[in-house]
């Protein structure tokens, strides 16, 4: 039976961390240490996005150190992460580059929606729990030193996400003058982030019903439910309760009852309000705490990735419905996009032996149909440049910033004639590799949209295979296709430039 020995390694906002697993097909995810040190980054990368010359060395120890326990454990794969706290930074890339030089670790700093997008899946690591909550009305409150993910599920599906930048340490570096002035420290917490949750409350909560959260956050665990490290579940009295408790205790006993450092002492009551807030906002009866890390979602995507763990949960459908919700706020036609989908699928996949995509790239395009109309909400005239800002400026989870940029590059240039390599590594320092995806990308959503062009959904079924210098489409329809093959020729020849062949219509009428 094989074994994978993987480590993963979370660079976070105060705590630099390293989980050790076996991961194996017969077994599963199994954890065999967990290695933690206190490294307040985020408080230089918040306050002046830089990290100074000595933290940065004393984390090329911590991860010096690391390494060599991942030698000793015959660790064979890893990956190390970051997040906010170098997300941040003005050099984020120097300090990488001298971190690998130093300690031969290459790290990956996560977008906000990659981060999330795994710490959720550490969630789903715990399979049957996770698939028995989300069934109700569900939403995952992920508390970080730099921002807040609020996740709202409703039947086994994420229905919306969103990031508000209030993490506990940004919070801290907020008020920390002021905390010396008020013995009512915690009011203060409660009012620089009232109207941030009463906003998201008013725009994304409305009616739905939320019964039930799933509390993440490094800092969490440590804070309100330090005396349950074995905790499942907590009904709303018993939250409160010991939300009461933290709030009227002297900070030096909260610091000695916790077992923390003193420096992280201030950052308890953030945590307990800003939980305590967004628990009330959404009305919830009972709280579920896993006690996951980004670590254990780290290693769970590995295993997936790499066919060692099996899931039952479609993690692709989350990101796409995500999207489609995106749509939907800016009144994309659902018809229409259903059909385009149709379109662009048929082709993508009849010409799997000549454009060098795979799965991911079908997901991007996907996700590029789903929001390719938004910009009309904006402007009918520029909705290429409207939908292109709407789509850099909306956060959307599982998806990396070069992922959201093609998909942003996708839309633009759907209507908007196309920009060569130099000219778009001039205006958005896009490099080859992404650049030719966008190409191709575009060229099969130009010529799908086309196919719809009059959002009648005239094709009712649609088959691509390569001919030759052609992709001919066999398209099953009883109406009149003037219209779509007339206009089609412009599209065509694009499509013909990137790929070398050219799309030629074929139609079959339906017997009746």
């Amino acid at each position: 039976m094989a074994i994978t020995t993987f480590a993963a390694i979370d660079i976070g906002s105060y705590e630099v961390s390293m989980k050790i697993y076996e991961l194996s097909r017969k077994y599963g995810m199994k954890e065999i240490t967990y290695l933690r040190y206190r490294m307040d980054l985020g408080r230089d990368a918040y306050a002046d996005g830089k990290i100074s010359h000595e933290l940065l060395e004393e984390l090329c120890e911590v991860i010096k150190a690391y390494v060599e326990s991942m030698k000793e454990y015959g660790v064979t794969e890893y990956r190390a992460c970051a997040t906010s706290a170098l997300r941040e930074l003005k050099n984020p890339h120097i300090l990488i580059e001298q971190v690998y030089q130093k300690t031969g670790i290459k790290i990956d700093i996560l977008s906000n929606a990659e981060q999330r997008f795994l710490s959720y899946k550490s969630i789903a690591a715990m399979e049957e729990d996770f698939k028995e909550v989300i069934k109700k009305g569900t939403a995952i409150l992920d508390v970080g030193g730099g921002s807040t993910q609020v996740s709202l599920f409703d039947k086994d599906t994420l229905v919306s996400t969103q990031n508000l930048k209030l993490g506990i340490l940004r919070i801290r570096e907020r008020l920390r003058q002021m905390e010396k002035e008020t013995v009512h420290y915690h009011q203060l917490v409660e009012e620089v982030i009232h109207s941030d949750i009463m906003s998201f409350k008013r725009l994304f909560l409305k009616d739905r019903d939320v019964k039930h959260v799933i509390l993440l956050g490094d800092f969490f665990m440590d804070t309100l439910f330090h005396e349950r490290s074995d905790l499942k579940v907590m009904k709303r009295a018993e939250l409160e309760q010991r939300y009461e408790k933290i709030m009227t205790t002297p900070l030096d006993l909260l610091v000695d009852e916790l077992e923390i450092p003193s420096e992280y002492g201030s950052l308890v009551i953030p945590t307990a309000v800003l939980y305590k807030e967004f628990i009330d906002a959404f009305g919830a009866e009972v709280m579920w705490a896993p006690g996951t890390v980004l670590a254990d979602g780290i290693a769970y995507d590995y295993g997936e990735a790499h066919k060692i763990i099996k899931t039952s949960h479609n993690f692709e459908n989350d990101i796409l419905v995500a999207a489609r919700n995106i749509g939907k706020r800016y009144n994309s036609s659902k018809s229409h996009v259903e059909s385009v989908i149709k379109i662009a699928l048929a082709m993508f996949d009849g010409m799997k032996k000549i454009h060098g995509m795979g799965s991911r790239e079908r997901l991007l395009l996907q996700i590029a149909i789903q929001l390719h109309e938004c910009g009309k909400y904006i402007s009918v005239r520029n909705a290429s440049e409207c939908g292109y800002n709407i789509i850099k400026s909306t956060e959307i989870i599982g998806l990396s910033k070069a992922e959201q940029e093609i998909i942003a590059n996708v839309v633009k240039y759907n209507n908007h004639s196309f920009d060569y390599f130099t000219e778009m590594n001039r205006e958005t320092g896009i490099d080859a590799k992404n650049y030719l995806t966008i190409a191709k990308l575009t060229a099969l959503l130009r010529v799908a949209n086309e196919l719809d062009r009059s959002h009648y959904q005239k094709i009712e079924d649609i088959k691509a295979t390569l001919k030759g210098e052609h992709l001919v489409i066999t398209v099953t329809s009883n109406a009149n296709l003037l219209l779509e093959t007339g206009l089609l020729k412009e599209k065509a020849d694009f499509f013909e430039e990137i790929f070398g062949v050219r799309p030629v219509v074929k139609k079959r009428v339906t017997r009746r």
